[in-house]
This record gives structure tokens, sequence and C-alpha cells, in this order.
């Protein structure tokens, strides 16, 4: 029983929890940057550069070929895919990298920031002892 217990306190801990939500969330943020570079950027430097679409750009190595058949239904030449590169799409990739990735870099400067603030707040001074409380009375008393 000792590992379940265990097994449960560690998974229960504000750090595995927090790195969940913020897993959920970082996927969350994925699709909505793929989504603006995809319909909202794309388009608009594809515009710029004349009317191209990054995503279909690609370096065909060797074209396809169509399938061939006789008349009586028989395959002559089978079909084969063409095979290409397509860095169109990896660019598009590269770009949603890079946006990401500005993202989380300014986050984790906010909170290295906010970090920064709370170790630099001084701290509040201990609360004098009874016996220090007492002698601040008696020289108090005494100055009167």
């Amino acid at each position: 029983m000792g590992f379940i217990k265990e097994f449960k306190e560690f998974a229960m801990k504000g750090n595995l929890v927090d790195m969940a939500i913020a897993f959920v969330m970082g996927g969350a943020f994925g699709k909505v940057v793929t989504a603006f570079v995809e319909k909202m950027f794309a388009p608009i430097v594809g515009l710029i550069m004349g009317g191209i679409d990054l995503n279909d750009k690609k370096i065909i190595l060797k074209d396809a070929v169509v399938e061939v058949k006789d008349a009586a239904g028989a395959v002559i030449t089978p079909a084969k895919a063409e095979v290409a590169i397509q860095w169109g799409a990896f660019v598009t990739a590269t770009i949603d990298f890079i946006i990401v990735a500005f993202a989380m870099f300014l986050v984790i400067k906010a909170i290295n920031a906010a970090k920064k603030k709370e170790e630099a707040a001084p701290a509040a001074p201990p609360e004098p002892s009874a016996q220090e409380k007492l002698l601040m009375e008696i020289r108090d008393a005494l100055k009167k």
C-alpha cells in the first residue's frame, strides 16, 4: 500500500498539477498559433509575394506515375506517388515554432521579473520579543 500512497502524494503535488495544466494550455496555444500562421499570416505573405501558397511549395525529385491499364482492365504500369521535398510546409512549421518560442520567452521573462521583485522586497522586521517589549516600556517610562 505504501507505493500507491507515495504515488498519490507525488501526483497531487502542486508542481505536477501545474505542469499538467501548462501542458494542456500549451497544446491549445500551439493550435491557436498554427491557425494564425496558416489562416492569417501565410495568406498575407502569399499576397505580398505574388499570390503563392507557401504550404504548396516543394521540390519534386521524382514525378508521380499514373496507373496505366490495357483494354481488358489489367494494370500495365502501377501508379507511383511523387517524391518531393515539401519545403513550404517546413517553413510554415518553423514560423509556428518561432512564434511559440517567442511567446514562451516572454512568459518566462515575466515570471523571472516577478520573482526578482519578490526577492528584492525587504522582509518585515521580526516582532520584538516579550522581553524587548518590556525593556522598551521601561525606556519610554524613564524618558517621561
